[in-house]
């Protein structure tokens, strides 16, 4: 673990997170570098919603998403990323608006391939879980990153 990298500024609010997480209400709850866990909360707004009432499955996956991802980035070195190259979702109920908790882990860190796995549940339920591969890579300055480096 490396306070100066992107996602400690992020996690203690040194940055702030990346529009897509704004969006999904992240809140880090508790971070585990050593050994690759994560437990995060979402807040599913009406903005997120289908048809049929319930959160559309794009903003569960992204969620799900934002939940593996950061289990990994929180064990990387400053200048490294781990952008996902694969994504598989399983859903098993409607989620509603509300408060969504994520539990990730790292499954297993090789060198550059990752294999990462998650859950989202709402009111102690499954709601989905969802697998993943990362890669990591060196991180070259984004626009992000750049807009948000203090002036």
């Amino acid at each position: 673990m490396n306070s100066d990298s992107v996602f400690w500024k992020i996690a203690d609010g040194r940055l702030p997170p990346p529009p897509c997480a704004t969006t999904l209400g992240i809140e880090f709850l508790r971070v585990t570098p050593e050994s690759g866990n994560i437990e995060v909360k979402f807040e599913a707004t009406p903005a997120f919603l289908n048809l049929a009432g319930h959160v559309q499955g794009g903003f569960l996956a992204a969620m799900l998403d934002d939940t593996m991802g950061p289990a990994l980035v929180a064990t990387l070195d400053p200048d490294e990323f781990a952008p996902t190259v694969n994504l598989n979702v399983q859903f098993h109920r409607p989620a509603r608006v509300g408060m969504l908790k994520g539990v990730g882990r790292v499954l297993l860190r090789g060198r550059e391939v990752c294999q990462l796995s998650g859950e989202l549940l709402q009111d102690d339920r499954v709601v989905a879980t969802g697998t993943a591969t990362a890669v990591i890579r060196r991180m070259t300055e984004t626009a992000w990153t750049a807009a948000s480096r203090p002036a």
